[in-house]
């Protein structure tokens, strides 16, 4: 403000009349053109004196829902075939999911996009997963208008709408929907959960992290874990904690106002921990394998009338050997030896034991709700984002890690984790088989975009005031798209025209609620569908579904050759019975369809480039590359994806470092976690280093000869790479230094792709999460001295076993 301390008060009246009067607003008059800001217009009235105007609080006080809105709570699960859960039929207990089912509906054709961050975004706007940009995983965004990995402004987030019609908004969970180079800390925030509609957020930004030591934000802020899993700490109950904290806030300021949550936990996605008395449950339930499990559940699921009596079932491998992916393969059960069915038994265990923890988390946040009075007119949703997860390679892993490095797992090996397979010490995904098993009676799993194994997912719609039919089932055909159009006509709301002056384009999908009070078997409103994913696709239309033959990720090319096939799925719901030859017209009308949706979506070009292929993609970024980065102490983690890449490169990491007391320790450098990692710290008054590769015990452990005592110094080491191992891994010779003199040298080996698949990030003064070293615990705070800075420095062309890269890549979806 600019004062005039010279002139006289009558002088400043007449000009501030004079103000008043050019902004229409003459003493004695009422506004009714000024604007606010918001959309409502001014319609008080504005004097010189206040005592002569008149307030309008309603052009400034947010829009509030309608009296009798519902709140809605959806709980959306990854890595979960139709043929999983007990509502359909499936050996995983589920109480909560069982209650809900038991007073609402549960749909037996939904559909997903078979892949995580894809389907996600359809829940997220009420489009297309091409016209949001997300073709595939964000760490896949190749630049084209359907598959550059952010939402563009013409497809406007549901919880904007919701919010800005008078709802809170929620997100609990897991977020892979946000570009890896903006995962940082000082990344943009364009994509995160705050920035399109959420009032609040706590979980992860990711594909998948540790259960047990989770890469945590809330908000918009990086924290750590409240505890650790000695004191019973586990993601799933940690999550359902934060969901009740946050209704329960919401509950004491604003009981009347509405809410909308979207629950996202960890399971049933790897790395598949659970607390050790809810795996033991199911000791032994899986010991008839998966083949058998298969023929079960599905008789099961026609004793439920989740599939029709005279369905079919379909093949393990039903691909051409020309066409598969070998890494999808199933090994059938009976040739396997008596460890790797011991294994293979207890990992389908824990994936159960983790299925059925999480949903009882799931049942504090229901039990809130009754209690406190809100059930009554909460719209639950609880579904799956795509089909059971294949990504454990047809032998499975107790650490997943070594799978996306290309380095063999060993049976051996594996059996020594056997008792404690779930827990912290382990990163587990079971094969295949269970995979296949979990997704019967379709073909294949999650990423098959073609096959209803990859598409056909659990959801269950449980809303007392608004549905009457109670545990009744509903066979009409729906699709993830689907969601949000459902839920603005529930809430009287209207998706704009144009919002923020951007044109929006269509919502993409169709409502469902017509479902709630018609029939089972009535006919869907839906029209048509299409599908693409990886280079899978196929397109549904009126009960019709054409397939290409294609596996995801495979290279192959040659799209106009493949071999299509045609399935009358509202008679044959596996999908069993190819009528192409028999059909010929119809095939060719399906297919000449996908192409019209294709052009309508933004769906071309197809990308089946294998992962490797995928990774060498040039991908814009805020920070140009380069050889030296220093970071500092007392700052939150650095995600992996942003952090230095030391990998397959000669590398240096010194840091400056001032000891006070004689007994100084802690971590002075650490990345990774115990399934992958290195660290740099003070222990015994001596200087060590340990590059644990791949969590093979022993670790690498370097230890200065020489004590440190109070003072200045340059601590650090020095890794020469010299040649590549057989699995890509980098081999050399490793120097540890106090200032300039050498104090431990020895052979050492890096792995080839990176540490973590949780993003246990790079630290500077202590270790986040899981601790790199069993030579210390986390968080392993440095002690008696000041870090200035680290200083990590690479140099040369990094060698890059690509093939080892991209499995990491493509996995943790």
């Amino acid at each position: 403000m600019t004062f005039l301390p010279n002139l006289s008060l009558k002088t400043f009246l007449l000009l501030a009349g004079l103000a008043l009067s050019l902004l229409g607003c003459t003493e004695g008059s009422t506004s009714t053109t000024q604007t606010t800001g918001s959309d409502s217009e001014f319609k008080g009235k504005i004097a010189l004196d206040i005592r002569d105007s008149e307030s309008d609080w309603s052009a400034f006080i947010p829009k509030s829902a309608p009296e009798g809105s519902p709140n809605i709570l959806f709980v959306l699960y990854d890595d979960t075939g139709l043929g999983a859960w007990s509502p359909y039929g499936g050996r995983i207990n589920m109480p909560t999911l069982d209650r809900l089912a038991a007073n609402g509906l549960t749909y037996t054709q939904w559909h997903t996009t078979a892949l995580c961050s894809p389907t996600r975004s359809t829940i997220l706007t009420g489009r297309n997963h091409h016209l949001n940009g997300m073709a595939s995983i964000t760490e896949t965004a190749d630049g084209f208008p359907g598959s550059n990995g952010r939402v563009p402004d013409d497809c406007a987030p549901f919880a904007e709408i919701l919010r800005e019609n008078g709802w809170s908004t929620f997100w609990i969970g897991k977020n892979h929907n946000v570009p890896e180079q903006d995962v940082a800390p000082g990344g943009s925030r364009s994509e995160w959960p705050l920035a399109i509609g959420f009032d609040r957020f706590y979980g992860f930004i990711g594909g998948e992290t540790n259960n047990w030591f989770p890469d945590l934000v809330e908000d918009n802020r990086f924290i750590e874990a409240p505890y650790g899993p000695e004191e019973g700490y586990h993601l799933s109950k940690d999550l359902a904690d934060q969901a009740i904290a946050m209704l329960r806030d919401q509950n004491a300021t604003n009981p009347s106002k509405p809410w909308y949550m979207w629950f996202c936990p960890g399971a049933n996605h790897a790395p598949h921990h659970s607390p050790r008395e809810y795996a033991d449950k199911y000791k032994g339930k899986f010991d008839d394998g998966y083949d058998a499990y298969r023929d079960w559940v599905v008789e099961r699921m026609k004793k439920k009338g989740i599939l029709p009596e005279d369905t079919d079932m379909t093949p393990f491998n039903p691909l051409p050997e020309d066409v598969a992916n070998p890494g999808d393969y199933v090994r059938p059960w009976d040739e396997l030896n008596a460890d790797e069915k011991r294994l293979f038994s207890r990992m389908a265990e824990v994936y159960a034991g983790f299925s059925e923890y999480t949903d009882v988390q799931i049942g504090r946040i229901v039990d809130y709700l009754e209690e406190t009075g809100q059930l009554e007119n909460t719209i639950i949703i609880y579904a799956a984002d795509n089909g059971a997860s294949g990504e454990g390679s047809p032998n499975g892993s107790v650490n997943e890690n070594k799978f996306f490095n290309g380095y063999p797992d060993e049976l051996a090996e594996n059996m020594k984790y056997l008792e404690v397979l779930g827990g912290p010490d382990t990163y587990n995904h079971f094969p295949t088989g269970w995979a296949a098993a979990f997704s019967a009676p379709f073909k294949m799993f999650k990423r098959y975009s073609q096959f209803a194994g990859g598409t056909n997912d659990p959801l269950v719609i449980h809303w007392p005031k608004g549905i009457k039919a109670k545990g009744e089932i509903r066979h009409q055909y729906h699709h993830s798209v689907d969601i949000v159009p459902t839920l603005l006509e529930i809430c009287g709301i209207e998706m704009p025209e144009t919002y923020r002056g951007v044109k929006q384009t269509p919502l993409s999908g169709v409502s469902m609620a017509y479902t709630f009070d018609a029939e089972p078997n009535d006919p869907t409103r839906k029209e048509i569908q299409y599908y693409c994913m990886l280079g899978t696709r196929g397109i549904w239309k009126d009960g019709w579904k054409a397939v290409a033959l294609h596996a995801p990720i495979s290279g192959q090319g040659n799209f106009d050759q493949d071999e299509w096939e045609l399935y009358h799925v509202a008679e044959d719901r596996s999908e069993s019975k190819n009528l192409a030859e028999a059909y010929p017209e119809k095939l060719q009308e399906l297919k000449d369809a996908w192409f019209e949706e294709a052009e309508k979506n933004k769906v071309l070009p197809l990308d089946d480039r294998s992962a490797a292929e995928l990774l060498t993609v040039e991908r814009p970024t805020q920070e140009p590359p380069r050889d030296r980065y220093v970071y500092y102490p007392n700052t939150a983690p650095v995600p992996e994806g942003v952090a230095v890449n030391i990998r397959g490169r000669n590398y240096k990491i010194l840091a400056n470092v001032e000891i006070e007391d004689p007994n100084a320790s802690g971590v002075i450098f650490a990345h990774g976690s115990r399934f992958g990692g290195h660290a740099l710290f003070i222990k015994d008054r001596k200087l060590h280093y340990v590059y644990n590769f791949l969590g093979i015990r022993p670790e690498q452990v370097f230890v200065s000869n020489k004590t440190l005592k109070p003072g200045k110094y340059t601590l650090g080491m020095e890794f020469m790479r010299e040649k590549a191992g057989e699995y890509g891994e980098s081999l050399g010779q490793m120097k540890l230094y106090i200032d300039e003199e050498v104090v431990a040298e020895g052979p050492m080996k890096t792995q080839p792709a990176k540490f973590t698949l949780s993003g246990d990030g790079l630290c500077v003064g202590y270790d986040s999460g899981d601790n790199v070293s069993q030579l210390y615990k986390s968080p392993g705070e440095f002690e008696g001295g000041t870090i200035q800075a680290v200083g990590v420095t690479v140099e040369g062309t990094p060698y890059v076993n690509l093939e080892a890269e991209a499995k990491r890549l493509m996995k943790v979806q």
